[in-house]
């Protein structure tokens, strides 16, 4: 299912843009500032290195294809290893006409020391001879097409739309679905559950912008194993699920 389409009706008593949040400390609902939260991330994590694909886009890799191929690069990479890995690969081949000419040899050392590099290597030059036989060079902005290819499953589609061609699209990684679930925003169990629940609970206007957003604020501020509460910007409002030892 495509989650860029699905429209959801809200009660008439509750304001899309503040979600209800359930206490279980209180017992009680009350609106959930997320607007307001977003703002104070957006603050505090305005000088933290972006999240790659947007870190790309302010570079002027901001195509369909090259996000596309980003997106196949940097599954289960490091932000760290797979930026200077992109920047490889379209410094010789930004383009499908380019990238079908390189040998998946070719690709391979440009994107190293990516892992799982042979397969994505034989990914790219897959995703590049279908934009060129198929679209003319250009990938078109339709999630099925974007989810249909080599290497790209349904978050990474719709991550690519939303910074590709802003288009409101709902992209989940481990930095989201651990955030949102340590605030008590959301109950859900893996990223699959949290995407859907995003697509209902989370306003249309922050569905690509929460993951430019949670990425580095999950990284360097809300971390996995101690995340600095006493730094954090929406302290306030989280119910900290799962910490056990924070900074």
């Amino acid at each position: 299912m495509n989650v860029t389409q699905l429209n959801f009706n809200l009660p008439k008593k509750i304001s899309p843009r503040l979600p209800l949040r359930y206490s279980h400390s209180t017992g009680v609902a009350r609106l959930y500032p997320i607007g307001e939260m977003l703002k104070r991330i957006r603050e505090a994590t305005e000088e933290l290195p972006k999240a790659m694909l947007f870190e790309l886009r302010d570079m002027g890799y901001s195509s369909l294809f090259e996000q596309a191929c980003a997106c196949i690069i940097s599954v289960r990479t490091f932000d760290e290893v797979s930026l200077p890995a992109a920047l490889r690969l379209f410094n010789k081949a930004s383009n499908s006409y380019d990238l079908n000419r390189l040998s998946e040899d070719e690709i391979y050392e440009l994107i190293r020391p990516s892992s799982f590099g042979r397969e994505k290597a034989k990914a790219l030059k897959q995703v590049a001879k279908i934009t060129l036989e198929d679209f003319d060079g250009d990938l078109p902005a339709n999630y099925e097409t974007l989810s249909d290819l080599p290497g790209i499953g349904p978050s990474s589609a719709n991550l690519v739309l939303g910074v590709g061609a802003q288009i409101p699209s709902l992209g989940v990684d481990i930095h989201i679905h651990r955030v949102t679930n340590r605030w008590g925003f959301l109950r859900t169990k893996n990223g699959e559950e949290t995407l859907m629940a995003l697509a209902q609970k989370l306003p249309k206007k922050y569905w690509t912008e929460i993951n430019e957003l949670l990425v580095p604020f999950g990284k360097h501020i809300c971390q996995g194993k101690r995340p600095k509460c006493s730094i954090c910007p929406v302290f306030q409002h989280c119910e900290r699920n799962g910490v056990k030892n924070s900074l």
